[in-house]
């Protein structure tokens, strides 16, 4: 059983739970996950939370590949009013800000933000690390390689398994010398991989429960999913569904998804057909 701690705050993740994404962004991957408005972030926030969200997840910028790269103070511009408004209408959430930069995480913390999700695992900012241990929020870690500008030019592994598995060990015991504590991790499904690279990770997902550490699976509608099935993003919805079942048979604990309903009756199945 795994327990996060922020501002007084408990979250235990004995089973599954699922994690909603939110995004203030002109340019994510899939379209029906951006929000331009205030009042529309906040209704579907509301959606998410009554169909069984544990978790939101808010994101500034995109980072999907070749996306373009916000300063820290264009993304803080970006999140600093809905971070206050989500804290304030939906005080029972558990908040996450989607970031690299850590102005921006300290801004968001300090607005009232519980944890962070980081998907450079804090090398594409120095002073990360340092922000996460003096607010000592719960921090996920991911594997990438570079930055979304370039990261598909980075996929050569000698065993992509081994080589991602041994990445987020060395980086939690990096974020641990930092006095960072609280790690969730994440492969990185979709960042510095091919679509063969992914479904070998999704099939040897149960080696990173060596890491010790909540696993978070962050597929959904990916383009893995959406040119395997000859779609789009709108289009692969069922294939993401399918996929986030074997992740949970092997053993991921936070579900990061656009369809919250779906992936909550996914998880309800799963509790009830493996109870303990």
């Amino acid at each position: 059983m795994y327990s996060l701690q922020s501002k007084n705050r408990i979250l235990v993740v004995d089973k599954p739970v699922v994690m909603g994404i939110l995004n203030v962004t002109p340019d994510s991957f899939y379209a029906n996950s951006r929000v331009a408005l205030l009042d529309q972030l906040l209704h579907k926030a509301e959606q998410m939370l009554k169909a069984g969200a544990t978790i939101l997840d808010l994101g500034g910028q995109s980072t999907r590949p070749g996306s373009h790269r916000l300063s820290a103070d264009e993304e803080c511009a970006r999140i600093v009013t809905p971070v206050e408004r989500l804290v304030k209408e939906f005080p029972a959430a558990f908040l996450s800000i989607d970031t690299y930069h850590s102005k921006v995480a300290a801004t968001a913390i300090q607005a009232g933000a519980h944890m962070v999700n980081d998907i450079s695992a804090g090398q594409l900012d120095a002073n990360m690390l340092d922000t996460i241990a003096r607010f000592q929020v719960p921090y996920v870690i991911m594997h990438m390689r570079g930055e979304p500008q370039t990261m598909q030019t980075n996929t050569e592994y000698k065993n992509v398994v081994t080589d991602v598995l041994n990445y987020l060990i060395e980086r939690k015991n990096i974020c641990h010398q930092h006095g960072i504590q609280q790690i969730i991790i994440d492969p990185g499904i979709g960042f510095s991989k091919t679509i063969s690279q992914n479904f070998e990770l999704l099939a040897n997902l149960e080696s990173f429960q060596k890491v010790g550490a909540p696993l978070l699976l962050g597929l959904s509608r990916k383009s893995f999913i959406y040119k395997t099935l000859d779609t789009d993003p709108d289009g692969a919805l069922n294939g993401s569904t399918f996929l986030h079942a074997i992740g949970l048979q092997k053993g991921a604990k936070i579900l990061r998804v656009h369809d919250v309903q779906e992936a909550i009756e996914g998880v309800r199945l799963f509790n009830a057909l493996f109870p303990n």
